[in-house]
């Protein structure tokens, strides 16, 4: 539909990576290209299918006995044979189809703030990020595509951070002291925020880890379902480096270009069911504010999340008969290759 766009899609998206649209023209080149990305959607649909199928073939087991797979079992190559595609065109961009193709790929990600509880340096380089942290599992499944190129992007370092099941983020255990009996913010943008807890407890690093993806242009993570605090619906930030320096001494990193920032969340059924569990019911305002709905999300950051049609929410499967014994989530970002953002909380 857009052939001329889509041709200089990636040149024109390059200029304007490092200069933030001003004027009504460049604001209107940077509308077309998002809309001309939108029609450059991904083959994304039949790949999450065939990584569903493999993942319920091993679930099932050869007897045909349901049982749950070791997490090296789920996520090995040999688990991914199968999908419809030649290597390397798992996550390819078409022309849109009549089918609904997930998350809308190949749609610019927005940018969201970072929150005040990322730490610059000292996250590590790992897979499992639960530490000793009790909670429902959730396995996640997240994909990198490149939108200058529609294709998907190998060892480019994912990064997460997430609250506990009772609202708080490692090293930020209490409030400052003079702000014990602080009350949330009563309307505007902040309503229901409180001021950010202070770093603590420098030594905790639990719910916080990187991963780079793999030849698919996937990264995936063991983590249990994030709690909630007042002011925020329930969710997961996450940064993209294709750059970063690697501590040898602990496995940590230090981020280098940044090309996204954003945050991911869950469907509100989803979020609710899991209120009623423990230890999510020792969260210490569910019987006062209780949890933040998505639509209520302060600083418009769930709505925010939308733009440019993409979906941030994520595509969550039972692991099991029921909700109790965990879930699978998916999701795949669109981001801007040739960008560079600052590394640091700017809200």
């Amino acid at each position: 539909m857009y052939p001329a766009l889509l041709a200089l899609f990636p040149l024109l998206l390059a200029a304007l990576a490092h200069n933030e649209p001003k004027s009504p023209e460049e604001k209107a080149v940077e509308r077309t290209l998002r809309n001309a990305a939108y029609h450059c959607t991904a083959a994304v649909g039949d790949f999450t299918a065939a990584r569903r199928r493999a993942f319920s073939r091993q679930a099932l087991g050869g007897a045909g006995q349901p049982g749950l797979p070791s997490y090296d079992q789920m996520f090995t190559q040999e688990a991914l044979q199968g999908i419809d595609a030649p290597e390397g065109d798992y996550l390819s961009c078409s022309p849109i189809q009549d089918s609904y193709i997930e998350n809308n790929t190949c749609v610019l990600t927005p940018e969201v703030t970072e929150g005040p509880y990322y730490h610059t340096s000292g996250h590590p380089i790992r897979q499992n990020i639960a530490e000793l942290q009790d909670g429902l599992l959730l396995l996640l499944d997240i994909g990198v595509i490149d939108v200058e190129t529609c294709k998907p992007v190998p060892n480019i370092l994912v990064d997460i951070w997430q609250a506990n099941a009772t609202g708080h983020y490692a090293g930020h255990p209490d409030p400052a002291p003079h702000l014990v009996n602080e009350q949330p913010q009563v309307g505007g943008k902040r309503s229901g925020l409180l001021t950010a807890f202070p770093r603590t407890n420098s030594h905790e690093t639990f719910l916080r880890g990187a991963w780079p993806t793999d030849r698919n242009g996937v990264a995936q993570f063991t983590t249990v379902f994030p709690g909630y605090y007042t002011g925020r619906a329930t969710h997961i930030h996450t940064k993209v480096f294709p750059e970063w320096t690697i501590d040898p001494t602990n496995n940590t990193f230090t981020g280098g270009r940044l090309v996204h920032v954003g945050q991911f969340f869950f469907e509100d059924d989803i979020n609710m069911s899991i209120d009623k569990m423990h230890p999510y019911t020792d969260n210490p305002i569910r019987h006062t504010r209780g949890r933040t709905r998505n639509w209520r999300d302060s600083l418009n950051i769930f709505e925010d999340s939308h733009l440019n049609g993409y979906n941030p929410v994520f595509d969550a499967h039972l692991l099991g008969g029921v909700i109790s014994q965990g879930l699978i989530a998916y999701i795949t970002m669109g981001v801007n290759m040739s960008a560079s953002h600052e590394n640091w909380w700017t809200i």
